[in-house]
């Protein structure tokens, strides 16, 4: 986890529903509450919402207390999650995440706990919150947790307490994390109360109620933090590069951006020791300038700078880490980020580490072992339901994500534009009757994911209400996907570079041979690994008959790529042949496929989906909208551009 911070900002999802016409829906208990509140508005003081729920008035109690001395320090991350109707795949995709491998202190994954057994159950929590309509996300890390030797009892009487200041029982579920330097515990919280309610929590109670009652109990249990302690981690803040509580206290004291020493009192000897050391470590990074004796010009934005150097810091350690569990060697001057907003739009290179940047919006990051002799971090923002987490040893492809409408949408919008802002299928064959199955329909599901995001409505009919301004909301929707995915993620190679010199099959370095991929590799670290291993893939094409030397130059095959997928998918046949005994069909185009799907294949040539009949099977190239149907009837029409697939009752799923 990053530093631990003094200030915390809660930041509340969406969890009213507008189509609500229910008595108790969200939006109207908060009209009521807001209607209670309108005696103290009217009083003259303002209306912020932060009372409205449970806990508001030991919230409010909490947050005017302040830290006392001797307090220890606790950082808690709040987030509240809104869940789909009847779609929890979210929820298990966050538990399995808390509880993935390597998270306890003997490298183990993680196990979920309650209130009363130390292994809950995963599943009965997931089928308890069918119907819940938000769920509340919290990570709970006190700053000296590292002398717990089980954060369980702590995280059980802190649960304990938030059930008596909300008035209510809580169904609740956590797992320890010590996989960094900050041991911390995830909580995941249902949004029902006691009485089968939906939870409505104060404002103010997550934002400062919750993280009072937490400092407390490890206060407790730790007992009072000495002047010894408080004057080691100060010691420690005075050459860090970031944001500190000294960098706070001084930021409070400035006026006008000047900072006079002598006028302060109230503070402890060693506290102003501090302060003075760190002033000095900011005078040498060109953050503060002593004007005078005792008279400290205070740059205007340091704090936004400091949490940069942090962050920096952060990635950093990040990059060393990863490089080193993988046994990899670099000097520390070829390590950068990959910003796509600072000219760089792509990169090429093995995965040599992954995980979350930030744990509580799932955010993930990548480590990028470059062609170009560089390492990479690279934050890839949040996963879609059908995206995979990359995959160590893979090699990808990274690009800078455009804000801009696609194709598709000028083509809806020419076509709304002549009917009153509506599209639909058969207006667009009207529109242009060469248009394939396939090609309209990826114009239904580009609708499709925007009327998810509520930028556009299906009509009864079939049809589609997109407005006259439909490219204004396309690009609404694209800088929407960009903020929470900047870059798009291909995957180059499934298997590792070392496996690809002797492989069956259309390999990474086979499209790059014929020129399909150009890109630079540098003379060292992994564009040296990539030019030795374009050496021996060519001698050994040349070996296999589908290249010749000719002229002092390398020729390849006609076809080559082709022929190589077509030796693969062959050898993969028969064994799937000699292991069900089915036989294989050979799907053309133009060819209906119907079957069973079973699984996805992934090879040299890249993925496929395995699709079944009572005696026959078909391999054809895997969509990850397939994998709603694993085991269920899917038809298929084969067409040019791809395979236009429908599920059961000829329910659409795409391409």
């Amino acid at each position: 986890m990053r530093e631990v911070d003094d200030e915390f900002e809660v930041k509340l999802g969406r969890i009213g529903n507008r189509k609500a016409k229910r008595a108790d829906s969200y939006l109207r208990r908060v009209r009521q509450e807001a209607s209670k509140a309108g005696a103290s508005a009217r009083a003259g003081t303002s209306f912020t919402g932060g009372r409205i729920g449970r806990g508001h008035a030991q919230g409010a109690v909490l947050a005017g207390r302040g830290q006392s001395q001797g307090q220890r320090r606790v950082v808690v991350k709040a987030r509240i999650v809104r869940i789909k109707s009847g779609d929890l795949s979210a929820m298990r995709a966050h538990l399995r995440y808390v509880q993935r491998d390597g998270v306890t202190r003997e490298d183990e994954p993680g196990e979920l706990y309650d209130a009363s057994n130390d292994r809950a159950d995963s599943k009965a929590f997931t089928e308890r919150s069918t119907g819940d309509r938000h769920q509340f996300r919290f990570i709970v890390a006190p700053e000296d947790s590292a002398e717990l030797a089980d954060l369980k009892p702590f995280v059980r009487d802190l649960m304990r307490q938030m059930e008596q200041d909300l008035g209510t029982r809580l169904d609740w579920v956590a797992a320890d994390h010590f996989n960094t330097g900050h041991p911390h515990t995830h909580i995941v919280l249902r949004g029902k109360d006691g009485d089968g309610n939906d939870l409505v929590i104060a404002r103010d109670y997550i934002a400062h109620g919750f993280r009072a009652r937490a400092a407390e109990l490890i206060t407790r249990e730790l007992g009072p933090e000495t002047e010894i302690e408080v004057a080691r981690k100060l010691q420690q803040e005075i050459t860090a590069e970031r944001l500190t509580r000294l960098d706070r206290s001084i930021l409070r004291d400035a006026q006008g951006g000047v900072l006079e020493l002598g006028a302060l009192s109230g503070r402890e000897p060693f506290w102003q020791t501090a302060r003075i050391g760190r002033l000095r470590t900011l005078e040498r990074m060109g953050l503060a300038e002593e004007n005078e004796p005792g008279r400290w010009r205070i740059d205007a934005e340091l704090e936004p700078k400091l949490r940069r150097m942090g962050e920096r810091g952060d990635i950093i350690k990040t990059m060393h880490r990863e490089m080193a569990a993988a046994g990899i060697a670099r000097a520390a001057g070829d390590y950068t980020i990959f910003d796509p907003e600072r000219g760089v739009h792509s990169l090429v290179g093995r995965v040599v580490g992954e995980g979350f940047a930030d744990e509580l919006t799932e955010r993930r990051y990548v480590v990028i072992d470059g062609v170009d002799g560089r390492t990479h971090y690279a934050e890839l923002g949040t996963l879609g339901a059908n995206e995979e987490p990359p995959v160590r040893n893979t090699i990808l492809e990274l690009r800078s994500r455009v804000a801009e409408p696609r194709a598709t949408d000028r083509t809806i919008a020419e076509i709304a534009n002549m009917h009153d802002g509506i599209y639909s299928d058969r207006l667009h064959r009207e529109f242009d009757p060469k248009a394939s199955g396939e090609y309209v329909g990826s114009h239904v599901r580009r609708l499709e994911a925007m009327r998810r995001q509520g930028l556009v409505s299906r009509l009864a009919d079939g049809s589609w209400s997109v407005g006259r301004d439909y490219l204004d909301r396309a690009l609404r929707y694209e800088k929407l996907q960009q903020s929470r995915s900047p870059v798009r993620v291909a995957v180059l190679s499934w298997q590792r570079l070392e496996d690809l010199p002797q492989a069956l099959g259309a390999t990474w370095l086979d499209r790059k041979l014929v020129g399909k991929e150009p890109a630079e590799l540098a003379s060292t670290g992994f564009g040296a690994e990539v030019e030795t291993a374009l050496r021996a893939r060519r001698q050994w094409l040349i070996e296999q008959g589908l290249a010749r030397e000719e002229g002092g130059q390398v020729r390849f095959a006609r076809n080559m790529l082709k022929t190589l997928e077509t030796r693969e998918l062959a050898r993969t046949a028969a064994e799937i042949s000699a292991r069900t005994g089915l036989e294989r069909l050979d799907a053309k185009a133009g060819d209906k496929i119907d079957g069973v799907y079973r699984r996805m294949l992934t090879l040299n040539s890249g993925r496929f989906a395995l699709i079944e009949r009572s005696h026959e099977f078909v391999l054809v190239p895997w969509r990850p909208v397939l994998e709603r149907a694993r085991g269920q009837l899917v038809t298929g029409q084969v067409g040019g551009e791809g395979i236009s697939w429908s599920i059961g009752m000829k329910r659409g799923i795409g391409r």
